[in-house]
């Protein structure tokens, strides 16, 4: 089952008495717990019914003895166990995982780690409870994440503000929702945000970013690169070369993935490089410009500059002087 799935069912007052939330994705895990302290139950509800527990400080039959009592005043009651993985002995809740009371409503966040399958314990929570295994999202999956994120706001979001977006944040899903409210909360009575949006209220330049320098990259547009990367240069914390280069490593992966697509249609291989078909013409255009061997040049560049930035073979240039070099020998 999925988080969205779960949260679905407990909007229609449908409940099971324990969910289990484990893996790599914090956010997910968040989204559920948050959920269930702050709406299955009223305020007054809660008041008597909600019992919120950590990891590190609660022992498993305080846990146990929460999920055995009778709500007060209500249907159900709600016992949250937060950053479960810190508790010592979590396998003696077993025997209330196998005979639940069906008034307890039990929710279990297990961070960064995940139930030993082969324990009795594992087995008992497949068996009777809810069990959702989070992990984190491909860099690929993000700007699809992200604007469904924004529909579901009732917003739509335009492409090329998706890119600026994820590229600027990378893969912190928390970060991503956070920076969309905020937008939101300034677009006024429109209902859709735009690249300036995200310059304006996220702070990334619409003109000196990544997604601008991997374009210029790809054009072979040698003064707009260098353009940009003193821009870099002159403030380290907007595009940092750790960001940089795998950004760019990316790109040209994907355009090197065009010559093995075949004769097919712009459309489909947009769809089997994994890209937005509305920046297919750069990844064509950078095929074109630079041909096979050009593009393959190009990654052995982006390898070895990438040891570069972190001190192997560099003879102390810095982060701009080791960008301006590498463009230069990727377009000359």
């Amino acid at each position: 089952m999925s988080v969205e799935k779960v949260i679905s069912e407990w909007k229609k007052q449908v409940y099971k008495p324990v969910y289990w939330l484990e893996g790599e994705e914090e956010y997910f895990i968040d989204k559920v717990l948050h959920y269930a302290e702050h709406s299955i139950l009223s305020e007054s509800e809660a008041s008597f019914n909600l019992s919120v527990f950590y990891g590190r400080d609660a022992n498993w039959a305080d846990v146990m003895n929460a999920c055995r009592r009778y709500p007060m005043f209500s249907e159900r009651q709600v016992v949250l166990l937060k950053e479960a993985q810190f508790m010592r002995d979590i396998d003696k809740l077993e025997p209330y995982v196998e005979s639940p009371l069906s008034s307890t409503i039990l929710v279990i966040g297990y961070k960064d780690k995940k139930v030993d399958g082969r324990t009795r314990f594992a087995k008992v929570l497949k068996e009777k409870g809810v069990m959702i295994t989070t992990k984190k999202m491909y860099d690929n999956q993000l700007p699809d994440w992200t604007q469904e994120m924004v529909a579901s706001k009732g917003l739509t979001i335009t492409p090329k503000a998706v890119a600026l977006l994820v590229d600027h944040i990378g893969n912190d899903l928390s970060r991503i929702e956070k920076e969309i409210d905020k937008i939101t909360v300034n677009l006024g009575t429109r209902t859709s945000i735009n690249e300036d949006d995200i310059e304006n209220f996220v702070g990334v330049s619409k003109e000196f970013n990544v997604f601008e320098l991997q374009s210029a990259l790809g054009a072979k547009d040698l003064p707009k690169a260098i353009r940009i990367i003193q821009y870099f240069e002159a403030n380290p914390k907007a595009a940092p070369i750790q960001l940089i280069l795998p950004s760019l490593y990316g790109f040209f992966s994907k355009v090197f993935m065009i010559f093995g697509a075949g004769n097919q249609d712009e459309k489909a291989i947009a769809s089997a490089i994994g890209v937005h078909p509305f920046f297919m013409k750069d990844y064509m255009r950078a095929a074109k410009v630079y041909d096979y061997a050009g593009v393959e040049k190009v990654l052995l560049l982006l390898h070895q500059y990438n040891l570069k930035s972190i001190g192997i073979g560099n003879t102390g240039a810095g982060d701009g002087a080791l960008m301006k070099e590498m463009v230069m020998k990727m377009m000359l």
